[in-house]
């Protein structure tokens, strides 16, 4: 039996971005299981302003995993992306007739946790068993199709009769 070692993760985050975690949250929903290079393409690609943000987390957890474990980039896939809300700011406008809206500045923190790819062992042979050991399953008939043709040969004998 091939002995699999645990995947070690590696985890990176940005604190306090003043960006919608909503806005964040539909970009890292892309990048969500996806090799690393395949993600940094993915991102490339993307015309939001959250994916220049998570692509600086994804930078930043590539160089720990490489600096840190000495994990190759290509070996590492995206585990968990996340984003959740941080502090908001309030502020306040003006508006008519002496009254004030509020204006709430969103902030959010972004994490992204990546994974080894577990390396696999070889398959092992397979072992030749007589096929006599399982036996073929019975084939069963198929289902009879329902024709109209009935409902149609009364159609015309109604109206033939109704002549």
């Amino acid at each position: 039996m091939s002995t699999v070692e645990t995947p070690r993760e590696v985890r990176a985050q940005a604190k306090y971005v003043r960006m919608s975690p909503r806005k964040a949250r539909l970009v890292a929903e892309h990048i969500r299981g996806r090799s690393v290079p395949e993600a940094r393409a993915v991102l490339a690609f993307t015309s939001r302003e959250a994916a220049d943000e998570l692509q600086k987390v994804l930078q930043s957890a590539v160089s720990n995993a490489e600096a840190n474990h000495g994990i190759p980039e290509d070996r590492l896939y995206i585990s968990h992306a996340y984003v959740d809300g941080g502090p908001v700011m309030k502020r306040w406008r003006a508006r008519a007739r002496g009254r004030v809206a509020r204006i709430r500045k969103r902030t959010c923190h972004i994490t992204v946790r990546l994974a080894e790819r577990p390396v696999q062992a070889p398959p092992a042979p397979l072992q030749t068993e007589p096929a006599a050991a399982e036996a073929p399953k019975p084939k069963r008939k198929p289902a009879a199709k329902k024709t109209t043709t009935a409902k149609k040969k009364t159609t015309t004998a109604k109206k033939a009769s109704a002549k």
